[in-house]
């Protein structure tokens, strides 16, 4: 992986990050609905825990945003050029560490179908199927679950 920093996401992001969503070709096809009309906005950035991973030149490689209330991994999204360098697991590790912070035990993950193989490698455990809830997601999803070390909470608590 080349010089890659991960940093909090600012307002002036939000629109690298719904046009790294929508040009997603993970969300093509039988998947577009999904993302159709989806957008980022500064609103969402300020309300949740949303980091970015960037390169030297401050190119977006990829994001996520983990909501604490209920505790969620909501997006994660890697851009297609970044595919295959450890961007992906960067970014899980980081949510890991963070959610531990926050004094979270586990963290759910309603994932895209094709992702669920990578969550699992990362050490998701799948918990159920989410029911496809049409208009814009006309099939089933899994649901999965990273547990939080408890030497993640501790911190929390040391503080």
């Amino acid at each position: 992986m080349q010089s890659t920093t991960i940093r909090r996401a600012v307002a002036q992001d939000a629109q690298r990050l719904t046009s790294l969503i929508q040009q997603s070709r993970a969300y093509q096809g039988q998947y577009a609905s999904i993302i159709s009309g989806y957008r980022v906005t500064a609103e969402y950035i300020a309300r949740h825990g949303v980091f970015v991973a960037v390169d030297a030149s401050d190119r977006i490689l990829g994001f996520y945003s983990l909501v604490l209330e209920p505790s969620e991994l909501d997006l994660a999204f890697v851009s297609d050029e970044a595919q295959g360098l450890g961007i992906g697991r960067h970014l899980v590790e980081h949510m890991i560490v963070q959610a531990g912070e926050a004094g979270l035990t586990s963290v759910r993950v309603v994932a895209h179908p094709p992702a669920e193989v990578f969550y699992r490698r990362m050490g998701a455990k799948r918990v159920g199927t989410v029911a496809p809830s049409p208009p814009k997601v006309a099939w089933e999803r899994p649901e999965l679950q990273f547990t939080i070390p408890t030497a993640l909470q501790a911190i929390t608590a040391t503080r």
